[in-house]
């Protein structure tokens, strides 16, 4: 019986057999780019193989990645892969202390170093000794840049270096179906990341029915041109992106130079697919309403004869006008958000995925696409609800399991196989799945009823205002929620006229919110954080989830005199 075909080999045979098709764009910064044909890919990727098998790793080595995305990122991975090696991707914007956990738990080999913002600050992480390669556009990759330098690891090339005198791997080196082909750190929102083992047979299997599911909606013939922003550490991007373009072959991956030039990287990619999370399809929104207001802008799309004009508009300054589908993950996205854009005229679908599964579960598709609910489950995955209202899961993409902790395996399946996904929801007779919240997240005010804070936090984060949300309020008379401001707002808050016309919305908005929820899931108060959460603070991971015991612990002290005030809107 033939082996089966993975990933590897679906690369090898569109190296052959488009050796001149574009692949991947890459900025070099002032307006500059870089373009690579799968030729030039595989040609470079060939040479990193080699030097790495010289190092003689043993079969399955870590070889670590610590870089944003980048058209070289793509190569190192097919690299290490051709090489026998396991791929462990750092998020770039992790601590040094989570990078040093992560290259100590995997024990990785070897760290390739890529674009990064905060390498000064990470690289008293990485051990005395292990060797390091500059991908291009890193820190370190001019040829001066390891002069007495005391942050850098005892060896240390650079990619370029080692491509121009390393001769290419030969032939088509394989992989067995179940060697394994990334650890896939999870960002780490409560206690220590942890390594989820995925495996080629596992990912192949996962990509191929994603990429068919595709294809079914945009047609055999439709250009697949996609944006990679969201960090290739996580499973969403690592999935949806890269590996659908590995084995697909019609795409053409443009990547982002920095948050600067974001927009500008977008509308010159023009992407027909395009994946985003909740967060930043509030922050594109929030973009539109600072120069065209909402109640305008519903006006001119309540016109017939103005609104075809008025969404293309809309959508070209957003560099979304070429968009095909438009895909939200990673988070729940709220459902007045999903309908606006959809009013817009962008294809807008949900997908529910897990690093656990390679991202690949359920999604919304014509006929199940109604707003509050990620869809039905994807081709080959099984889904039921147990007994306490968890989510399980079967799915092509189900991982092997995590690395170094029998214990949590042993926790993480039931007896036949299902992932327990931690996830609450529910399910339709139309196979259509909701997720109503985190078991571990329910809490129990001192009304002695459970609350489930996402739906909640949903419903608060669609608000204009309103950048994130957390809503805790555990074994307090009521539930209260601390709210970031939107961007744009924050620096005018200092107006006392603005602060009071935003304290009477947020007081609206509370009673809104009120008046949809169960009486024991009444908000007490909305509590404006003194300070945006971002990664670097600790309140958010990096794909940007907010870390709630992080932020509980950071308000605790101050709740007392919250409660004692009897306002509705109160400014930390």
């Amino acid at each position: 019986m033939p082996e089966p075909r993975l990933i590897l080999d679906h690369i090898y045979d569109l190296e052959a057999s488009q050796p001149d098709q574009l692949f991947l764009t890459q900025p070099l910064g002032g307006g500059q780019v870089a373009e690579y044909s799968w030729a030039q890919v595989l040609d470079e990727s060939r040479r990193m193989a080699a030097h790495l098998a010289s190092y003689h790793f043993a079969p399955g080595a870590r070889i670590a990645m610590l870089a944003k995305n980048s058209a070289h990122f793509f190569m190192a991975e097919l690299a290490i892969w051709m090489a026998g090696g396991t791929t462990v991707a750092i998020f770039p914007t992790e601590t040094a202390d989570n990078v040093r956990y992560v290259l100590e738990h995997s024990e990785a080999s070897l760290l390739f170093i890529g674009k990064l913002d905060t390498w000064a600050q990470q690289a008293v992480a990485v051990p005395a000794g292990m060797p390091c390669i500059a991908l291009p556009l890193s820190p370190l990759s001019s040829p001066s840049a390891s002069a007495g330098d005391p942050t850098l690891a005892t060896e240390f090339a650079r990619w370029e270096d080692i491509v121009a005198r390393t001769p290419p791997l030969p032939g088509r080196p394989q992989r067995g179906a179940d060697d394994l082909a990334m650890l896939l750190y999870t960002s780490g929102s409560t206690g220590q990341p942890k390594g989820v083992m995925q495996s080629f047979g596992r990912i192949t299997a996962a990509t191929a029915c994603r990429n068919a599911d595709a294809v079914a909606r945009l047609g055999e013939e439709a250009e697949w041109r996609m944006l990679s922003y969201l960090p290739l550490a996580h499973a969403y991007e690592r999935a949806a992106v890269e590996c659908a373009a590995l084995m697909d072959g019609r795409g053409k991956i443009y990547f982002a130079d920095t948050l600067a030039t974001f927009m500008d990287d977008v509308k010159r990619a023009r992407p027909t697919l395009f994946l985003s999370v909740p967060r930043l399809w509030l922050k594109f929104q929030q973009a539109v309403f600072a120069g065209l207001p909402p109640l305008h802008l519903d006006a001119m799309l309540d016109n017939p004869a103005m609104a075809p004009a008025v969404r293309q508009k809309v959508l070209a300054g957003l560099g979304l006008d070429a968009v095909r589908v438009a895909v939200s993950g990673s988070a729940p996205i709220p459902p007045a958000l999903l309908a606006w854009y959809r009013r817009l005229g962008l294809d807008m679908v949900e997908g529910y995925g897990m690093t656990e599964d390679f991202a690949y579960s359920h999604r919304t598709m014509e006929g199940f696409r109604e707003a509050g609910y990620v869809g039905v489950a994807s081709s080959g995955v099984e889904v039921r609800i147990a007994d306490d209202g968890e989510v399980l899961i079967k799915s092509p993409g189900q991982m092997v399991g995590y690395y170094k902790r029998p214990d949590l395996n042993a926790e993480s399946f039931t007896a036949d196989g299902f992932f327990r996904t931690g996830d609450l929801g529910e399910l339709r007779s139309d196979g259509q799945l909701k997720i109503t919240g985190r078991v571990k997240e329910l809490f129990k005010t001192g009304k002695g009823k459970y609350v489930a804070p996402a739906p909640i936090e949903s419903k608060l984060n669609v608000h204009p205002m309103v950048e994130l949300s957390m809503v805790s309020g555990v074994g307090e008379e009521s539930a209260y929620a601390v709210l970031v401001l939107d961007e744009n707002l924050r620096p005018k808050v200092s107006d006392p006229a603005v602060r009071a016309s935003v304290e009477t919305a947020l007081a609206q908005l509370l009673t809104e919110v009120n008046q949809t929820l169960a009486p024991h899931e009444h908000l007490r108060m909305l509590v404006v954080a003194a300070e945006p959460w971002s990664i670097e603070n600790g309140c958010l991971t990096p794909t940007m989830k907010i870390k709630r015991s992080r932020i509980e612990a950071l308000v605790a002290p101050q709740l007392p005199a919250w409660y004692g005030q009897p306002a509705a809107v109160i400014w930390a």
